[in-house]
């Protein structure tokens, strides 16, 4: 179960990166417009790249032994967070397939 700090804070995370995905389309040549799946990707790439930055950090402190545990407890937490919202989309992806799946025809 998903704590309600835990689900604010991941909501709030996926509300930045979708106001970030906005502004970073806006700022592109208003040619080609941005569909759901572009914002997806790059949701997805985003996260990623998060989960990697974590990861990096705590493993330099850790090999190195030298460093500011803030910035590792940061970097870690924020891949936490990361993590959390991935799950949380995921989760409301499958009640959205799973609700239209007992959709009578």
């Amino acid at each position: 179960m998903v704590a309600p700090l835990a689900a604010t804070a991941a909501y709030q995370a996926m509300a930045k990166i979708g106001s970030e995905s906005a502004a970073t389309g806006a700022a592109q040549s208003g040619a080609a417009s941005s569909n759901f799946g572009d914002f997806l990707t790059g949701a997805i790439k985003d996260a990623v790249g998060n989960m990697k930055a974590g990861e990096q950090v705590a493993s330099q402190q850790a090999a190195t032994g030298k460093g500011d545990i803030v910035n590792v407890v940061s970097a870690v937490n924020q891949a936490e967070l990361t993590l959390d919202t991935v799950v949380a989309v995921r989760d409301k992806v499958i009640q959205a397939y799973q609700t239209v799946m007992q959709m009578p025809i």
